[in-house]
């Protein structure tokens, strides 16, 4: 079987590594020529644990193949996947406007039978809306099926994650269409991945649902934290102790400054215009949504608070992607924080393992950083907002011999507190109290 994938942004190109490494064909296909001369090369456009591996063993074994010419890409493939953006519009819909291009051209190319299959997240309706562009578009009459298969992949585990799924959804038209599909994905069944064969626009939805579900995890912890500091609890053991009962579970109850990517907060606000455009108020995700644009703002209250104002002092921001193994600053909580902070007359010094590049593109004013220490130099503050493990054992003993002031705002509960106020240091974090001698 040989497979084409359009689109060779984070989806795709895990997407068609991932189907190369099971044995199959793969042609990745993308309209911007220097993107595909870089891949040609195993130049990778963006950080992912394991990838660029990935890429030239199955270049090198002839299985990945690059190319603009989206004929060939039609040509060659049974199946062919769409994982082109669908960004937010102003009013949260997701913009389709690269689908509908990758669709209306498939179509115009289309000689013989194809399963052309959504990988994208997009909102119900988007599979029979390329279906009719398909058909419309064709220059002689094909057959064809439509499926949507939606990815699950998390940044920073994407290969793991498509080699070892808990499950495979595909939503399809016909049969045949699930028939090929089912037998393209035939390697999970020697490890018994459940594979959800279901209609069209349930598929579409379960994307949607599972996403904000975690992202309303997300939200309530932090409602949570916020009440545990009004109360003097501890949101680290409220969150242990939830966790354990299995209906509830332990992922995604880590409070903090709040979600971020290029996900949760696009498949929020998408889920809310769909249920607005269907006549239903999504209550819940609303919430979600609101809880989450607040927790930043309580952020920087906490920072104001630790640091009297911020106007005048220096703060060490260490982490700035939107979580750790991954170079993905969309909606990063951190470049937020610290472009408010810059913005109030602080200086912001920086660092981040792999983010940092793309960020000092995206906020002006940010000081670039070689590691922690060279950032703590003459720092008021740290501020640990995204959790990379180089983060998480600090020689606190060199820190106080660079920091002006010994403070440690930590945005993701990485340490204990009694621990770090032992070695000096006043300690903030999130849903807990603060522990230590607040610096004069």
């Amino acid at each position: 079987m040989h497979v084409s994938v359009i689109g060779t942004g984070y989806v795709g190109l895990v997407t068609g590594a991932c189907f190369a490494e099971y044995g199959i064909n793969v042609t990745c296909m993308d309209v911007d020529s220097k993107r595909i001369d870089k891949l040609e090369k195993g130049e990778i456009p963006f950080f992912e644990p394991g990838l660029a591996e990935l890429v030239t063993k199955n270049t090198n074994a002839g299985r990945l193949k690059f190319t603009t010419d989206l004929s060939k890409a039609v040509d060659e493939a049974l199946v062919i996947f769409i994982a082109v953006g669908t960004p937010s519009r102003d009013d949260g819909s997701a913009d389709l406007s690269f689908v509908d291009e990758v669709a209306k051209s498939i179509g115009s190319r289309m000689t013989g039978y194809k399963v052309v299959v959504t990988k994208s997240t997009v909102p119900v309706g988007t599979a029979e809306r390329v279906h009719k562009l398909i058909a419309e578009n064709q220059t002689t009459p094909q057959k064809f099926g439509v499926c949507s298969n939606p990815e699950f992949l998390r940044e920073g585990s994407a290969i793991e994650d498509f080699m070892r799924p808990n499950r495979v959804v595909i939503g399809a038209d016909s049969p045949a269409s699930v028939a090929i599909m089912k037998d393209l994905y035939r390697p999970l069944y020697l490890i018994e991945t459940p594979i959800v064969i279901t209609d069209v626009p349930t598929a579409e939805m379960i994307k949607y649902a599972s996403n904000v579900f975690l992202a309303t995890k997300i939200s309530f912890i932090n409602e949570m934290a916020n009440l545990c500091e009004k109360v003097g609890a501890d949101v680290q053991v409220v969150s242990k102790g939830m966790g354990l009962d299995h209906r509830v579970g332990s992922k995604f109850l880590h409070a903090g400054p709040g979600y971020g990517g290029s996900c949760f907060g696009k498949d929020t606000a998408a889920l809310i215009h769909i249920g607005e455009t269907a006549g239903y108020e999504m209550q819940v995700a609303k919430a979600t949504k609101r809880v989450n644009e607040q927790q930043r703002v309580r952020m920087l209250d906490k920072i104001r608070d630790a640091l009297g104002t911020v106007q005048g002092k220096t703060v060490a921001i260490l982490g700035l992607s939107f979580k750790p193994n991954t170079d993905d600053i969309r909606d990063s909580p951190a470049l937020a924080i610290a472009e408010q902070l810059i913005k109030e007359g602080c200086t912001v010094r920086a660092f981040d393992p792999e983010a940092l590049e793309e960020s000092l593109k995206v906020v002006n004013g940010l000081v670039a950083c070689q590691d922690a220490y060279h950032a703590a130099e003459g720092a008021h503050a740290l501020i640990l907002v995204t959790e990379w493990n180089q983060f998480r054992s600090l020689d606190f003993d060199q820190l106080k011999t660079l920091v002006k002031s010994p403070c440690l705002i930590d945005l993701r509960n990485v340490y204990e507190p009694d621990r770090v106020a032992e070695q000096g240091f006043y300690y903030v974090s999130v849903g807990r109290p603060p522990s230590g001698s607040r610096p004069s």
